[in-house]
């Protein structure tokens, strides 16, 4: 049902960045469920974490460890190793030590990342028999396959890659993501991954990931749900034989900056074209704030309603509910008499009320559409600010009713 979404690009391999994908059958006999990713030594690794105070026992591992040096990265679907207390810690630290030993490495040099049900053990001796098999099936050209290996109740997998040249030299840029429900992410999304063979000091690739995240995964929801498990990871491997980007200036960290925005726009909203049960893929523009929060509080308030979401399922142009919405978002001062509100190019609220042009007609041809944007004006400022998101059919009432059974 996804909207808009279609087959993989193609996903440029990254130069020091192996993937390798394996079965351990964790959910469903003989799905790959186990993925391993392999930085080259002297990457550099940064990372941003759901804000979920019950985050999972893998995030706060990840979290600890991705300032030192990073070598692997651990990923299982189908058990989210959250809201298991110390025992879910004590088994994300096996799989990664039992991984260390496989690769001859040190244990703190891997990073584990879970999806899936929350409350469960994970199946450690699962995962442990998987890795040889994840490890013999290192390949940089194995984009395509992790980004199906990594999926949950998506039901397309979600890829992006840019190139670009830099005194002679191409550069690379290609990330993966998953996530279809549970979907407002807090610093990050449910499961995201990009790379490059760009060589670039930690705290510049850290400050990177965290502006390019709250432009893309941060601007996205299905349903205003922060996941425990929130993840996105970028990894710099330094083999296009470049000099390092140490500050963030410069024409080949703008070239950078650039590309990484692109990719992780296009995964980010991946993702909510293939929301749960989504119909329609949804943009939320609001302009005209006095500061961004302000814009956001109205987006959010819009984009999480479930009147205006099921309306946008139903096709039907109640526009009534998109200014309750606005009105409610806490917004201090709001003055209506101020706001403009657009479906598409078709002004349906002005001065406080309906406009005096609209037509009911005009609305319905607008909500018949796949792709929408619900533009409000609030004429209070210069600030801007954009989320996505989606519809809310009858299909997710039925995927997460029946997600355990």
């Amino acid at each position: 049902m996804a909207v808009g979404l279609g087959p993989l690009p193609t996903l440029h391999p990254v130069p020091g960045f192996e993937l390798g994908i394996a079965s351990a059958g964790i959910k469903r006999p003989g799905r790959k469920d186990v993925v391993v990713m392999r930085c080259a030594e002297g990457s550099t690794v940064a990372g941003v974490f759901t804000l979920n105070a019950f985050c999972a026992a893998p995030v706060i591992l990840a979290k600890q460890r991705v300032q030192g040096t990073v070598r692997y990265l651990l990923t299982n679907t189908g058990n989210a190793n959250a809201g298991t207390g110390e025992p879910g810690m004590q088994a994300a630290i096996r799989s990664c030590a039992s991984l260390a030993r496989l690769a001859g490495v040190d244990q703190d040099s891997i990073l584990p990342f879970s999806t899936g049900v929350i409350g469960e053990p994970l199946p450690v001796e699962k995962i442990e028999t998987a890795l040889p098999a994840a490890l013999s099936d290192l390949s940089e050209d194995h984009w395509a396959e992790a980004a199906t290996g990594i999926m949950t109740t998506d039901t397309l997998p979600k890829g992006a890659s840019r190139q670009f040249e830099h005194d002679g030299v191409m550069v690379t840029v290609t990330g993966i993501s998953k996530g279809a429900g549970m979907i407002r992410p807090n610093m990050a999304t449910m499961l995201g991954y990009i790379a490059t063979d760009a060589k670039v000091a930690q705290h510049v690739l850290q400050d990177l990931l965290r502006d390019a995240a709250n432009k893309s995964f941060n601007r996205i929801t299905i349903d205003g749900d922060t996941s425990t498990n929130d993840c996105c990871m970028l990894v710099a491997t330094g083999r296009s034989g470049l000099p390092e980007i140490t500050e963030a200036s410069g024409e080949l960290f703008a070239k950078l900056k650039q590309a990484v925005f692109k990719v992780s726009m296009e995964v980010a909203q991946s993702i909510v074209r293939d929301g749960e049960g989504a119909t329609k893929f949804v943009t939320v523009q609001v302009n005209g704030g006095k500061n961004h929060q302000e814009c956001l509080d109205v987006g959010y308030a819009v984009a999480h309603s479930p009147l205006i979401k099921t309306a946008l399922f139903a096709s039907d142009p109640n526009w009534g509910r998109i200014l309750a919405a606005a009105g409610r978002a806490g917004v201090p001062e709001l003055d209506v008499s101020k706001i403009d509100v657009y479906l598409g190019d078709v002004c349906i609220a002005s001065q406080g009320g309906r406009f005096s042009g609209y037509t009911e007609e005009q609305g319905a041809a607008v909500m018949a559409k796949e792709e929408i944007e619900i533009r409000i004006e609030l004429g209070r400022g210069s600030c801007s600010e954009t989320i996505w998101t989606t519809d809310l059919s009858h299909e997710y009432v039925r995927i997460n009713a029946e997600y355990r059974t």
